[in-house]
């Protein structure tokens, strides 16, 4: 029984090594990119208005998609926790 178990968190730590961690740093990359978009059209903008609230629209989603990035890897880290593997 302590193979198969074994071999689980084996397999876990594979998926998460291989597949899970990329991609999360991936869309943490994508996110911090659109944040530093919108500050770059934000500041390169500062006398128009319309560059501006574009800047501010970039910047939030930015932040947005870094939060969700965060809970992502929390939400990840959990169920290792749960399941007595750590992924992390």
């Amino acid at each position: 029984m302590a193979a198969v178990s074994n071999a689980g968190n084996t397999l876990i730590n594979k998926l998460a090594d291989v597949i899970v961690n990329p991609v999360l740093k991936l869309a943490f990359a994508i996110a911090f990119l659109a944040f530093l978009w919108g500050v770059f059209q934000y500041v390169k903008g500062a006398d128009n208005e319309e560059a501006r609230a574009l800047g501010v629209k970039h910047m939030t989603w930015g932040v947005v998609g870094l939060a969700i990035m965060v809970t992502a890897k929390a939400i990840v880290n959990l169920i290792g926790v749960t399941v007595g593997v750590s992924v992390f």
